[in-house]
């Protein structure tokens, strides 16, 4: 015998609350409908489903049995309910993001702590790229959302780009270097020194390069290359190379007092970090959650960023 499974939830809720009124209320039915329902159940069975004169409204064993049934099947809905309205509120899901190594690991990574902190049932899968792999990635549906600086987005590329800091590079040095106790540090200066390398793909590879020959450099000593963030720090906390960083990795790592920016002025590219996403990209409450945690994050970081620029980079 085959029993519609919406007739044991209405049971189940019988059952619950004690009364047909009550258990109608409970899933938005009304009294005489679940009436009808559970009288053409007990025809149907042969049997009751409830003991007579019992008020609040007592199960019999066989109605028990099968409001439990019905219970699962209750909450199961209910789960599926709370699960389809968590999404479209954006408490849960799934974020996929791609970001360009150092900034990921300088700064996103704690945004998205913090964003998890607020929505704990969202998962945030994160891969490491630059513009040409994220770009892939992005128009292959690899990934949500990307983070990373780009020059010049093409017309016609189907994403869009939000700007969220602009582009800024300094020359990065241990905190106990040489530089740093010059009064009138100059371009030259720098070229006396061996230089730690941005990984291979990195924009920052070009732009050091582009800099070293501005400042007149016939070769560039390139001591250490390829390296993580992290393998970057520890590097030159014990050597007296230098590199090339976007500033707001060094003012991320300010607190550490491992790292600071050399007081001179450098080309800047023409380049901004900002959220690149998919134009025609399937709306997802969590993503954009997500985005519009890290737009604000960089928003109320900006004027720090610029403050710890213009006193500790420029001296102004």
């Amino acid at each position: 015998m085959k029993i519609d499974e919406r007739h044991l939830i209405q049971l189940a809720a019988v059952v619950k609350t004690g009364g047909v009124t009550e258990g109608a209320a409970l899933l938005g039915l009304s009294q005489p409908a679940v009436s009808r329902t559970l009288s053409m159940l007990e025809r149907r069975l042969g049997e009751p489903l409830f003991m007579k004169s019992r008020r609040p409204l007592q199960p019999t064993p066989l109605g028990r049995a099968l409001a439990d049934h019905g219970q699962v099947m209750l909450a199961a809905s209910r789960k599926a309910s709370d699960t389809v309205e968590s999404f479209r509120m954006g408490r849960s899901g799934v974020v996929r993001v791609g970001g360009t190594p150092f900034f990921m690991d300088a700064l996103i990574a704690g945004m998205i702590a913090e964003f998890q902190n607020a929505h704990p049932d969202v998962r945030v899968d994160q891969t490491y790229g630059y513009f040409p792999d994220l770009r892939a990635a992005l128009k292959a549906d690899q990934i949500d959302l990307a983070i990373c600086p780009i020059d010049i987005l093409e017309e016609g590329s189907a994403l869009e780009f939000q700007q969220i800091l602009p582009g800024r590079n300094v020359v990065a040095c241990r905190v106990t270097h040489p530089l740093l106790l010059k009064r009138r540090l100059q371009p030259a200066h720098l070229l006396d020194f061996p230089w730690v390398a941005p990984p291979p793909g990195s924009p920052l590879l070009a732009d050091l390069r582009s800099m070293l020959l501005s400042f007149g450099a016939t070769e560039i000593r390139i001591r250490y290359a390829g390296g993580s963030l992290m393998s970057v720090v520890n590097y030159m906390k014990a050597a007296d190379a230098l590199t090339i960083l976007p500033h707001s990795v060094v003012f991320a790592l300010r607190k550490e007092k491992s790292i600071a920016a050399l007081p001179i002025k450098i080309p800047h590219p023409e380049r901004a970090l900002g959220l690149l996403k998919r134009a025609d990209a399937p709306r997802m409450p969590a993503v954009d959650h997500f985005a519009r945690h890290i737009d604000a994050g960089f928003a109320s970081l900006k004027h720090l960023i610029k403050r710890h620029e213009q006193s500790v980079v420029w001296g102004a």
